[in-house]
């Protein structure tokens, strides 16, 4: 059944702005992508970026496994303005909860309970601008309002200032601290900053968001 649900709506589809296009991501997108982190790296400190074509390969490989295993729904992130890619992110942690039957919170349809978005990196000069930002408001859009998730989470290495004010910048709340949650990209333990968006904060985050692209 969890299979089934998992190839109705869980499934690659484009997503596309004014500045951004996210399509689905490729072993084919592998040279544009290692070519979009070729540049300066100082802030890819604390995220997973690989820097030579076998582990590029390996890194897209392993997002499509998770993929196919219905857990992840990874992108590559396009500037409409140039053509370029200029970096990735992805759905990840795609729930499906089991609810009593009739439960009015049950989503049914193939629809997810909960997501995460994140494994997020940009060439450096396709940072702080319009991309990232309507990137989030295309994915957010896509989990609340295709999906009708209860909550999106983002999560961050704890170390990682810039991307905690980032994700705070979006209209996140943060949960708190999950310590040894995960492996650092440092190849050490990796304390989490966690931080969500629930289904009835959207309407007030799409609005901030659409606020900023706007000015």
């Amino acid at each position: 059944m969890l299979a089934t649900q998992r190839a109705t709506l869980v499934r690659p589809v484009m997503l596309e702005g004014r500045h951004a296009r996210l399509e689905p991501l490729g072993i084919a997108h592998a040279r544009d992508l290692l070519a979009a982190a070729s540049g300066p790296r100082e802030t890819y400190a604390f995220t997973t970026v690989p820097a030579d074509e076998p582990s590029m390969a390996r890194y897209i490989e392993a997002a499509l496994r998770d993929q196919e295993a219905g857990r992840a729904l990874p992108f590559a992130t396009r500037a409409r303005a140039t053509g370029r890619v200029v970096g990735t992110t992805r759905f990840g942690n795609i729930e499906f909860w089991a609810w009593p039957p009739d439960n009015p919170n049950q989503r049914g349809e193939g629809r997810p309970d909960v997501a995460e978005i994140g494994w997020t990196w940009l060439a450096a000069d396709s940072q702080r601008t319009p991309i990232n930002t309507e990137a989030k408001l295309l994915m957010l859009a896509h989990a609340f309002e295709t999906w009708r998730v209860h909550r999106v989470s983002l999560m961050t290495d704890a170390r990682n200032e810039r991307s905690r004010r980032a994700i705070l910048r979006l209209g996140a709340r943060f949960d708190g601290v999950l310590r040894a949650a995960r492996p650092a990209s440092d190849g050490g333990i990796r304390d989490t900053a966690a931080f969500s968006i629930l289904e009835d904060e959207w309407p007030a985050v799409k609005t901030q968001l659409q606020s900023r692209l706007d000015q």
